[in-house]
């Protein structure tokens, strides 16, 4: 066994544990890292009967790119593997490219995935990628967050990824390959200077005169991720002592808020945020700071599809109505991302998941002892029939099949890998 294939083994058994899964997928493009990827996983596959499956994203911006993602396919059914190739077909021509097609990458791999039923999707960010990151990072001023780089595990869309070659360098990879007789494929856009990973990629051998090195830089992006973890361990402590579930809202404790330090209290409403709009992305940390600012002086405010509101001396952050006044579901199927109904078996066809709103509040006797403000209760769900509602968690007294879960352990739960 080589060096590189032992250093791939214990990263996989550092994110899976001692039982290896038993469907695991790798994205592979044709470059040297990820394809170095796909054969360095198969030998590691094989003797623990791990099944492999292979896909490759066509972003379709390239003329070369199907005939890139065939020879990914040859490849792959050299060593016996299954693979896919997933189009994309969405860039207009506007906005940021690399980050749109970065987003649907993740989106095309994570259907793929679903439809798979695999445990995770490997993908094949070296050493160097974590380096260039940081560097990235660094000259837009980040915080922890930003300085610790990429996570060896992060969930996108439900679907686990996993990164097992942040501790091993390119030029290892590609050394790997050459000696087995493996080719690769070299993306023009990766010396198009157009791009600011390009820009900062082409910077390192300078600095590394400097002594800041790729390995370097990669350790500085260890010690960051084990310092946001603390951060994040933190904050589940204080989410637990300041904020207050109720009715799948959250009302915080603003004196215990206050004493807080500032980057939790930071944290903390951006978690608080995230669970309750359901937001792809973070806030700009202006507006984020704003939302901070509001509890702590008792005002009302707005962010990314949630409402701050002030109820009898306390302060509730709930979904806006606005935002999900249109949003159906079917019982059974999760509404708004994270609330649950169960169907009511004797109720009939034509029940559907919406919120109250105020035909729905105008039903439901009692709904204020629920202790809601109007406009957090206008965007909690009902369990609907044409126009009837047949359930509510606003309600008094409701049959037990009319149970919600609107799970909190976004805010409140440790954090989990984060690399």
């Amino acid at each position: 066994m080589s060096d590189t294939q032992a250093q791939l083994a214990c990263a996989l058994t550092a994110l899976f544990g001692p039982t290896a899964p038993e469907k695991l997928g790798v994205a592979v493009s044709g470059g040297s890292d990820s394809l170095a990827l796909m054969h360095l996983l198969a030998q590691w596959a094989a003797p623990r009967d791990v099944r492999l499956f292979v896909a490759t994203v066509d972003h379709g911006l390239r003329p070369g790119s199907a005939a890139e993602a065939a020879g990914v396919a040859k490849a792959a059914q050299a060593l016996g593997l299954a693979h896919d190739t997933l189009l994309w077909q969405g860039w207009r021509g506007q906005g940021n490219l690399q980050d749109q097609a970065r987003q649907a990458r993740y989106g095309l791999l994570a259907d793929w995935a679903k439809k798979q039923g695999l445990a995770a999707v490997a993908l094949g960010h070296t050493l160097d990628d974590q380096a260039e990151t940081v560097l990235m990072q660094l000259t837009r001023a980040a915080g922890v967050d930003g300085l610790a780089a990429m996570p060896a595990r992060r969930a996108r869309h439900g679907v686990d990824f996993v990164r097992p070659l942040l501790g091993i360098g390119r030029a290892a990879l590609r050394q790997w390959l050459a000696a087995r007789g493996h080719g690769w494929v070299d993306d023009p856009s990766n010396d198009d200077p157009r791009f600011h990973r390009v820009r900062v990629r082409q910077a390192m051998p300078a600095l590394a005169q400097l002594g800041l090195d790729g390995a370097g830089l990669a350790r500085v992006a260890g010690h960051m991720a084990q310092a946001r973890h603390a951060l994040e361990c933190f904050t589940s402590q204080a989410a637990r002592a300041v904020l207050r579930p109720l009715a799948g809202n959250l009302v915080f404790d603003s004196a215990a808020f206050a004493a807080l330090p500032p980057e939790i209290q930071r944290r903390l409403m951006a978690r608080a945020v995230a669970h309750i709009g359901q937001a792809p992305y973070g806030a700009r940390a202006t507006a984020m700071q704003a939302m901070v600012q509001a509890v702590l002086a008792g005002q009302a405010g707005a962010l990314q599809g949630c409402l701050l509101v002030v109820h009898r001396g306390r302060m509730h952050l709930c979904r806006e109505y606005q935002q999900v006044a249109q949003l159906r579901a079917q019982p059974g199927q999760p509404w708004d991302g994270r609330w649950h109904f169960a169907p009511d078996p004797a109720a009939g066809a034509g029940q559907y998941i919406a919120a109250h709103g105020p035909d729905g509040l105008a039903q439901v006797a009692g709904w204020r002892r629920a202790g809601l403000p109007r406009a957090a209760a206008l965007a909690v769900p009902a369990l609907w029939q044409n126009d009837s509602v047949l359930a509510s968690p606003l309600a008094e007294n409701g049959p037990d099949w009319a149970k919600i879960l609107a799970p909190a352990a976004d805010v409140f739960a440790d954090p989990q890998d984060l690399g």
